[in-house]
């Protein structure tokens, strides 16, 4: 409680500092002081409070209650942080008549009900919450005067301010003794006074859409008052509406220039950037607002600029990527590749059918090309890549299955292979390319192999999640099992296509073997 009292005295003293005239001051820094048991100077306080306010209620009212209180023992069951809003407080609050409409306040239950339930958190929310104060101070015989507890249950409304449109906000000045300044520096503020007062009228009549008009009022305004950036970023913002967008950014930069010799805040001139990347953005140069969206962030990070930015980039590469696209030129590298891989320059070959692919990403016979020279450098997973967008592409392009299952015998995936020259023999059955690969695969399965190339084939498979799938498969595991114990029963099962299939699969992967 000591703590919140020396808060609540230090904030009295600030507000007799700011305004010596100010009679609450007075009365706060007596309670506060009572608080304390610093009965003399709480005195002293009130008493300097009546010399000025001598008909003030509060200031004597405050005066009395700590003078009786000075001459006699405080009372017995005195108010401390272990002890408060107590049931036996929490009634006397009820029924104390300036005290009964905290109690109506859900905001001031829930803080008392924390504090009910962690004492230790009492220092710091009754500095934090003057409502809190103002109970304290009342149980322990220290009121406000009326109007203090009028303000706290029911606070005065701050006057509504009219809300413009961004970037049209009017700041407030605060009111400040203008005796006290030199000619010099009443003449300037004077000219700021002038200069705002222009800025006013150009919003009135940017809002009525007198655009010409609005921009001459923030020229006359930033005459006026070179330091101020505000003004040049209100023209900026008339010449954005008025779709003047080269205009725009200039203006805008020229605002960042103005800000950064004066000091004018960080957000200001994120802002000022902002609106100049919008403004490229619109010119279509996105490189351009890319770089304002960046030194944006560099003077103020935005979450909604950050958006913009990433919009922009996605947007920029799109738009190079679309500008790249070249059918011509793609053919001209797939014919130089094609020389490349014919003279068994595969890297060379490699490079250029991956310039055509960029100029023609949608060519699926460029990327079967492609596949076929990755082949030949080992890069057997780049090559497969290729050829699954290939066919996706085309997926009736039978020479891009055929690649396909090449590459999976490269990879040891026989199972795989099969199935992509059975799918190629299913779109064109007299198709030379996929014939020999299916007889070359299924010569493989029945082939003798060494006990390491069985193990490898069989790592290969197991990393393959539809070869994982098969064998979790407890029909499929129990054919296999019937191979050995019930021939007659897993010949029948056989002759299910599914089930004949996966086992097909097995048998091609060399998961299973035959005898």
């Amino acid at each position: 409680q000591q703590k919140n009292a020396n808060a609540a005295l230090d904030d009295a003293e600030a507000c007799l500092g700011l305004n010596p005239n100010f009679s609450k001051g007075y009365s706060r820094k007596g309670a506060a002081l009572h608080a304390l048991k610093r009965y003399n100077d709480s005195i002293a306080a009130y008493k300097e409070g009546l010399e000025k306010f001598p008909d003030d209620a509060g200031l004597k009212k405050g005066l009395a209650s700590v003078e009786q209180e000075k001459t006699k023992p405080a009372a017995a069951g005195g108010v401390g942080l272990g002890g408060l809003f107590s049931p036996q407080m929490m009634a006397q609050m009820a029924l104390n008549p300036k005290t009964r409409p905290f109690l109506n306040d859900p905001v001031v239950m829930s803080k008392i009900k924390l504090i009910q339930d962690n004492p230790q958190l009492a220092p710091t929310m009754l500095q934090s919450d003057p409502k809190l104060m103002a109970l304290i101070s009342a149980m322990i015989g220290v009121d406000m005067d009326e109007e203090d507890y009028e303000e706290m249950v029911e606070p005065k409304a701050p006057p509504l301010k009219q809300k413009e449109p961004a970037p049209m906000e009017v700041e407030e000045e605060e009111s400040e003794d203008e005796s006290q300044l030199t000619p010099e520096d009443l003449k300037l503020k004077q000219t700021k006074k002038a200069a705002v007062a222009c800025k006013v009228q150009g919003n009135e009549l940017y809002k009525s859409k007198q655009f010409e008009e609005a921009i001459a009022k923030y020229e006359e305004a930033r005459e006026l008052d070179p330091t101020n950036m505000t003004f040049l970023s209100n023209q900026a913002a008339v010449l954005f509406t008025q779709n003047k967008y080269q205009e725009c950014a200039d203006k805008c930069l020229e605002a960042v220039q103005v800000g950064k010799e004066n000091r004018a805040p960080f957000e200001e001139r994120a802002k000022a950037y902002t609106r100049a990347a919008r403004a490229y953005q619109k010119m279509g140069d996105l490189d351009k607002a890319i770089e304002m969206c960046n030194e944006a962030q560099l003077e103020s990070y935005d979450k909604a600029t950050q958006r913009l930015l990433k919009t922009m980039e996605l947007e920029n590469k799109k738009a190079k990527a679309a500008a790249y696209l070249d059918d011509e030129k793609a053919e001209e590298a797939k014919q130089r590749g094609n020389e490349h891989f014919r003279a068994k320059e595969y890297p060379a070959a490699v490079k250029e059918y991956e310039e055509a692919v960029k100029r023609a990403p949608k060519n699926a016979a460029i990327r079967n090309n492609l596949a076929a020279a990755l082949c030949k450098i080992m890069d057997f997973n780049g090559a497969k890549r290729e050829i699954e967008v290939a066919l996706e592409l085309d997926p009736k392009y039978v020479k891009a299955w055929a690649r396909k299952g090449d590459i999976e015998v490269l990879m040891k995936e026989n199972h795989r292979a099969m199935e992509s020259y059975k799918k190629g023999l299913e779109l064109d059955s007299d198709n030379a390319a996929c014939k020999e690969g299916l007889r070359k695969v299924s010569s493989m399965v029945g082939a003798h192999m060494s006990e390491e190339e069985r193990k490898e084939r069989a790592q290969h498979a197991m990393a393959d999640p539809e070869i994982q799938n098969i064998l979790q498969d407890p029909v499929v595991r129990q054919v296999l099992q019937d191979f050995n114990e019930n021939p007659q029963a897993a010949q029948a099962a056989m002759m299910d296509p599914g089930m004949r299939a996966k086992i097909e699969k097995l048998l091609a992967s060399g998961i299973v073997q035959t005898a």
